[in-house]
């Protein structure tokens, strides 16, 4: 009796033991897939990973999309209206993508510190802004506004 008892003890261990391995190899998969959204200004500010992958959105700064004759690269600066990057994206721009839009791109950061995009989206109408790209603006707007009005007390 007490070796069937024992039998059942290690089997109630043994998966237990799996269940564990399980969640804590799912769990390290989810967070290497996670994609976390940054504005210009975070960025800038080193708070972006430096090697793995992550969102970046804002505005597309007028007059600084610059299309290659040859190939597909593309290269223009990202704005939240207190700071700009350089992005470099090789692949078919969305039909919505112009000068003045808000935009999330999917990539990663050179050496040269340029976003890489691998995937760019468009807002899909003219009222709509992606939510991270109008929180993120929103932030910077309001940070501006604070720093004004700081500014205005002191003098």
């Amino acid at each position: 009796m007490s070796t069937k008892r024992g039998r059942r003890k290690m089997l109630v261990i043994l998966v237990l033991f799996g269940v564990a391995v399980a969640t804590v190899l799912g769990l390290s998969a989810f967070e290497e897939n996670l994609l976390y959204f940054y504005s210009p200004t975070q960025v800038k500010a080193g708070e972006a990973p430096k090697t793995r992958a992550f969102r970046v959105g804002g505005l597309v700064v007028k007059g600084s999309v610059v299309r290659a004759s040859d190939t597909l690269n593309v290269q223009f600066v990202l704005t939240d209206n207190t700071e700009s990057m350089p992005v470099s994206y090789s692949g078919i721009l969305p039909d919505l993508f112009r000068e003045g839009q808000g935009i999330v791109a999917m990539g990663t950061m050179n050496v040269a510190g340029q976003f890489v995009a691998s995937e760019v989206l468009a807002k899909h109408d003219e009222n709509y802004m992606p939510p991270e790209v109008a929180a993120a603006l929103k932030a910077t707007e309001d940070k501006a506004k604070q720093v004004g009005s700081a500014n205005t007390n002191t003098l």
